[in-house]
């Protein structure tokens, strides 16, 4: 062949290399979106392979859960009733609790909404003025309840920013969180901050705003629904508001305030956040603000109290100095979220980890620095030598070293991330399979054509999945071939020469090809192998040239397919005015060789062994029994699970010293239509086995009489035999076969 002149592959790959780092130089810092979202599928992959991690203990979760809303009525309750709920749990002295609920309007079962509604219908002077006194009553007014309980007990307020600036929020109305919040550097103005700005609030209705402190429980999913982030302070009217979590966090530790650390560097005119200090606890944030939560586990990693329990006093659990969080995982108040664990989780949860994360010190923390150090070893050193492998050694070569590069990547990734620290990685990943990919793809165009040549050439003489093996371990292209555990299966047409002496050769070959086929394809589908076609007869393998799972499952399956799809067959072959066939099928399972066999100039890949002959053997011995399928014992114990089957016999074989039992495997219908003769026939199994052949006609010929079947009548003719011709003391119930 002659040869191709073809731009070096070195080259190229070096070319690749330098394109890479340039655009990543580009970026500044800041990957495109979808880098991103494959960085963060990667750190999802990274959460389930460390697998959940131990939290704190102290945050517990009060749940308004199905059962909770069966006891006590749907969503929202009369503000009494959490009123109540909150009396109760600071009754046992937590640290903080954290309502993850907002109540933005008026309880409209509140008494004091009936009072103006009967004023008009009252006549009686003193009775309005009973009235209007209730009217002033505490009590009357849920709302009031529950703000008072609010404020005796050491709570945090949720409420919701909006994001949209035509929402219905009260936008003239501001949120009142206690706190006393500082910058530093000092001289930073707060509206220089780089946080996320709110448009509007919701906020809770005057009455109920009456806790220690309020925080916002907004959350931010990315593109992929997942919430990863949530941010512990927000912009709203020029000031910083914090989160629901921040706040709970500083009144359990009974902080005053906190302290936004801000870097000196702008972007935009806007200061970048480094992290927010309470007290002396540090919290690491990304440049908005934003915790990145390290998840604990998938859902119900804290522990959930339901809220029903709390009420009726049936909860013995120590709340003691513990953070409680009111929140709820019913379905129907629409409170779900996805995580890096699951697509469905209680936001309560998920604030459960973000205060869990600041109560441990242990967030994660997105490490731009490792990461741009990591991105650049990987493009010069991992590409370069890739690109090395790939350009002077074969593919292969260059696929492992290609996955060395990508696994020592990932390695080094998870070693980061087990501390915490989140290094992305699919930019240089893309990188290097696409150095990969490109350099192999010159190869092949270029310096690959001899090979799909002979490739091709080769193709035409062997099967494909030969091939491929061939192609994977040239050294299996010899006559010695290996020993493997494999399951072989022989098919045959019963009557075959008659049949064809009825057809013409044109009908003939319709038929044949037409049977074949739907036959190879059967076997193909379930990962066999058709070794070849012996005239009219197919011989199948599972287990080669490439090893499958349940190998001898698959053998009997495919048995039991066929002739439900010979069924179909010979539905249209009669209207065409073609013969029924009816075929044999042999399985056996066992040691046996593979490989190529046959002279040094001509082979074949194929089994041979004793194991394949008494598959063969069994294929044949259909017709003595009348039955369709016969496997071994070492295949029926594999299968038997799966698939009923029914004791046939236990034989000699010609040519085989060895005896063998042998089973039909049962489809469903035959199943069912065996069913109630199944006791009676393995009695008179045992009952020939033991030499008691008078037992055996008595049950068999009743069985026959009810179902006629070819395999009665041979225990049938073998029992009068023997019951006149008794065997010898040492008969061991074997029957032996003198012919094929």
């Amino acid at each position: 062949m002659p040869k191709i002149l073809a731009p070096s592959p070195f080259k190229i790959g070096c070319l690749l290399v330098v394109i890479s780092l340039a655009l990543y130089f580009s970026f500044g810092g800041r990957k495109p979106e979808l880098l991103m979202d494959l960085d963060n599928r990667l750190t999802d992959a990274m959460f389930h392979l460390r697998g959940p991690q131990e939290v704190t203990g102290q945050v517990v979760i009060v749940d308004i859960d199905n059962k909770s809303l069966s006891r006590h009525g749907q969503w929202p309750w009369p503000r009494n009733v959490v009123a109540r709920l909150i009396d109760e749990l600071a009754a046992r002295q937590p640290a903080a609790i954290l309502l993850d609920i907002v109540f933005a309007e008026a309880d409209r079962t509140s008494p004091l909404t009936l009072i103006p509604k009967l004023l008009p219908y009252t006549a009686a002077e003193q009775t309005r003025l009973d009235l209007l006194r209730l009217q002033e009553m505490a009590q009357f007014n849920h709302d009031l309840l529950l703000g008072d309980a609010l404020s005796r007990a050491p709570t945090v307020l949720g409420y919701a920013f909006s994001m949209n600036a035509g929402h219905s929020g009260q936008r003239d109305e501001r949120p009142f969180p206690t706190l006393n919040l500082a910058v530093d550097p000092s001289d930073a103005a707060f509206t220089a901050i780089n946080l996320i700005t709110a448009k509007s609030a919701i906020l809770n209705t005057p009455d109920i705003a009456m806790a220690e402190s309020e925080g916002f429980f907004n959350m931010f999913p990315d593109n992929s629904g997942t919430v990863r982030r949530v941010p512990l302070f927000m912009l709203h009217q020029g000031l910083p508001y914090p989160s629901l979590a921040m706040e709970g966090f500083r009144i359990g530790r009974r902080e005053s305030g906190a302290v936004i650390h801000l870097a000196q560097q702008r972007h935009h005119g806007r200061h970048d956040i480094l992290g927010v200090a309470v007290g002396p606890t540090f919290i690491p944030t990304d440049e908005r603000g934003q915790l990145s939560i390290n998840y604990r586990g998938p859902f119900a990693s804290f522990t959930y109290i339901s809220a029903a329990d709390i009420l009726a006093g049936d909860c013995n659990l120590d709340l003691q100095n513990r953070y409680i969080i009111i929140g709820t995982s019913a379905e129907g108040l629409y409170d779900l979220r996805a995580t890096p664990y699951a697509s469905i989780i209680p936001g309560a949860e998920i604030q459960a980890n973000v205060l869990d994360n600041m109560l441990a010190a242990d967030p994660m923390i997105y490490d731009n620095y490792s990461e741009i150090g990591l991105t650049y070893t990987m493009l010069l050193v991992g590409g370069l030598l890739l690109v090395t492998i790939l350009a002077y050694s074969t593919p292969l070569a260059g696929g492992i070293g290609g996955l060395c590069i990508i696994l020592t990547a990932f390695a080094t990734s998870y070693a980061f991330f087990l501390h915490n620290r989140i290094v992305g990685i699919t930019y240089p990943l893309t990188v290097i399979i696409l150095i990969f990919l490109s350099v192999t793809l010159f190869n092949f165009f270029f310096a690959g054509r001899e090979k799909r040549y002979l490739n091709d050439a080769f193709k035409r003489y062997v099967a494909p999945s030969v091939v491929q093996e061939v192609t994977r371990n040239p050294d299996a292209l010899s006559l010695k071939g290996e020993t493997r555990e494999l399951t072989v299966f022989f098919s045959d047409i019963r009557s075959f020469t008659s049949i064809s002496e009825k057809l013409s050769p044109e009908e003939l070959s319709h038929l044949m090809n037409e049977y074949l086929t739907a036959m190879s394809n059967l076997i193909m589908e379930s990962g066999g192998t058709v070794d070849k076609f012996i005239g009219d007869a197919i011989m199948a393998i599972w287990g080669a040239p490439l090893a499958v799972d349940h190998q001898e499952l698959r053998a009997v399956r495919t048995a039991l397919n066929s002739l439900d799809r010979l069924k179909e067959l010979q539905e249209r072959w009669n209207k065409e005015g073609l013969p029924r066939i009816e075929i044999g099928v042999g399985i056996n399972t066992g040691t046996m060789r593979v490989g190529n066999f046959g002279s040094e100039n001509r082979f074949d890949y194929t089994v041979i062994g004793d194991n394949v002959n008494l598959a063969s053997r069994l294929e044949g011995l259909n017709k003595a029994y009348g039955t369709s399928i016969l496997i071994s014992e070492r295949t029926k114990e594999a299968v038997a699970e799966e698939v009923a089957c029914r004791y046939i016999d236990m034989v000699r074989v010609k040519g085989r010293a060895q005896p063998v039992r042998i089973f039909e495997p049962l489809s469903p219908e035959m199943v069912e239509r065996f069913a109630p003769q199944q006791e009676r026939y393995a009695e008179a199994m045992a009952a020939y086995q033991e030499g008691r052949f008078i037992t055996v006609q008595g049950i068999l010929s009743d069985l026959n009489k009810e179902q006629p079947q070819q395999l009665y009548q041979v225990y049938l003719e073998r029992a009068d035999f023997f019951s006149r011709n008794p065997p010898a003391a040492d008969w061991d119930g074997v029957f032996s076969f003198t012919s094929k």
